[in-house]
């Protein structure tokens, strides 16, 4: 029987308190008994108790079914094209200016590389001199941004266009390899050295023409949803500026909500991709674990992390994802799978998908959000989809398992700099750490064991439907609080609101994607999840390209169009 967790009951603390805070649970005699009470309060203790069947997983057990598989073997060429030739809506067409435009705007000679990257270049300047900054992107060098221009500028007159992202303005997340750029990982001491190759993926958006345009914000190491960084600035929301992006690929979704970039490369090891999606209104796919390379990405939760594209669209999302999926050989967790396809995307109903729906777990969100996403699915429905009620068991395990899983990683790959660098951590981010090394080996196998369990659980539910859908997340935007900005802050209730639903698909390594499917009555975007079977991506982006045919999708207060020429005036 599908059952809800119970709600975290902690006091929210930032500034001082919090600097007290931390001192306490990283001292050796008082930290023990806070610890305790925080293990306690979170769900992590009870964990300790329960009787485990289930083996020790070294990575989440993934059986691609035969609908992973196109009906048909195609170069990737041809899914390319696939999503680059998707028909655009009116309503699509209204909002964004993704890279299908951008495109359209090179081929006919009205704009160029060149002139794309200096309004990108020009559009970031203005977002920073904003009082206060949006602080989206972290680091840019301008003329690394125009030499790339330049050449795609010349790809395109010599007619080699290397494909539809030739040209097209790209942002990487801070965690991810940038050659030339340092990768802090939204520290303050971590990339004394520039990087000398590019992480995997985004060699391969560079291979394909994508002009990098810079390095973007995260919340530290990570460790955090909000995106309030004490060391580069808080990362802020186009739609309201006082308010969070989400995170931790906060600089990413907010480069693509703003209109700096069509496309941005992020990261998710607890809905790290799909929360700042929801939150600044845009598409973000997790993909399966797996499925892309994680070379070059800094190494932080090594058994649910997973990086993939954010988006101002469906199509867009999907250019990227069949760019950036795929085998590499130095990276053993990707071999094996399916080939990278889009079956179906260009079909424009969803006539014979079933949307599986626990009730009890979708209605868990504050209530304009579910309303918002219920009525979504009404409009879904239409579209030819079918809603089938289920039940998927032991749902309450998904935050305490994931949570040890995910610290306890974070806290193993940190180690070495924790020791040297403690006191350069935020505060927050040190909290957490000091609370993960208070964990034991057993609660991490626990917490493993448990995870397969859980694998089962979603596995078996997933026999019934094509995908399940959830709210992104249980709340909209929160503010910004002003005494966070300069140490962080412990609010372990805000935390779970926002990433309720987000873990289990990383617990799993299924894939899941967020699209925006309305906005509340503060004007907040609203995101709507949906969880699927493994290698099942294309079934997601066909379902988020129908949304968004349907849906209205509110436009950002701050944002500006590449193909503005005021993007072009600094």
């Amino acid at each position: 029987m599908s059952s809800t967790p119970p709600p975290i009951k902690a006091p929210r603390v930032a500034g001082s308190m919090l600097r007290l805070a931390t001192r306490l649970m990283e001292n050796r005699a008082s930290g023990a008994p806070l610890s305790a009470k925080l293990l306690r309060d979170i769900g992590i203790s009870p964990l300790r108790r329960l009787e485990v069947d289930e083996a020790l997983p070294f990575a989440p057990p993934l059986r691609p079914a035969r609908s992973a598989w196109p009906e048909q073997e195609a170069e990737v060429s041809r899914w390319l094209e696939l999503a680059a030739s998707a028909p655009r809506s009116d309503r699509e067409q209204t909002f964004f200016t993704d890279s299908g435009a951008l495109r359209q705007a090179l081929d006919e000679g009205s704009s160029t590389p060149q002139a794309l990257a200096r309004r990108s270049i020009d559009w970031q300047q203005q977002l920073e001199a904003r009082q206060p900054p949006l602080r989206i992107l972290v680091a840019q060098d301008p003329r690394d941004v125009m030499a790339q221009a330049e050449a795609a500028g010349q790809r395109r007159q010599a007619g080699q266009v290397l494909g539809p992202l030739d040209g097209i303005p790209v942002a990487v997340k801070d965690e991810l390899d940038l050659r030339g750029y340092p990768t802090t990982v939204g520290t303050s001491f971590l990339g004394e050295q520039a990087a000398e190759a590019d992480a995997e993926v985004v060699a391969r958006l560079r291979t394909a023409g994508a002009v990098l345009v810079g390095k973007a914000n995260m919340h530290e190491i990570g460790l955090g949803v909000t995106g309030v960084n004490p060391h580069h600035g808080a990362c802020r929301n186009p739609f309201d500026p006082d308010r969070v992006t989400g995170g931790s690929s906060s600089g990413p979704a907010a480069a693509v909500a703003s209109g700096l970039v069509p496309i941005a490369v992020g990261a998710d090891g607890g809905g790290s991709i799909r929360i700042p999606a929801a939150l600044c209104g845009v598409v973000g796919l997790k993909p399966t674990f797996g499925r892309m390379s994680e070379r070059g990405a800094a190494p932080l939760c090594w058994s649910v992390a997973h990086v993939g594209p954010i988006a101002a669209t469906a199509a867009d999302c999907a250019l990227a994802y069949t760019l950036m999926a795929g085998v590499d050989e130095h990276d053993p967790n990707t071999r094996g799978q399916p080939p990278v396809h889009l079956d179906g995307f260009e079909r424009q109903d969803l006539a014979g998908l079933r949307l599986g729906i626990v009730p009890a777990w979708f209605d868990n969100a504050d209530e304009e959000v579910v309303k918002i996403c219920r009525q979504a699915l009404d409009r879904l429905q239409q579209a030819g989809c079918q809603l089938v009620e289920i039940e998927i068991g032991d749902l309450e395990l998904v935050r305490p398992v994931h949570l040890v899983i995910i610290v306890s990683e974070m806290a193993a790959a940190h180690q070495d700099h924790y020791r040297r660098h403690r006191k350069s951590y935020a505060h927050d981010t040190r909290m957490n750490l000091a609370l993960a090394r208070r964990l034991h080996a057993y609660d991490y196998i626990q917490a493993q064991r448990l995870r397969l369990r859980l694998c089962g659980n979603f596995q078996r539910a997933l026999e019934q439907v094509d995908a399940i859908v959830t709210p992104t997340t249980g709340c909209t935007a929160p503010p910004i609080r002003k005494d966070a900005l300069r140490t962080g802050e412990s609010d372990l209730v805000t935390t779970e609101r926002i990433m309720r639903f987000a873990p289990a698909a990383n617990l799993t390594g299924l894939p899941a994607i967020s699209f925006p499917v309305g906005a509340d009555e503060q004007g907040l975007p609203v995101g709507l999840q949906a969880l699927g079977r493994a290698f099942e991506e294309h079934l997601l982006l066909r379902l988020a390209r129908v949304a968004e045919s349907l849906l209205a999708r509110p436009r950002p207060r701050i944002h500006r169009s590449l193909l503005d020429e005021a993007a072009g005036r600094g």
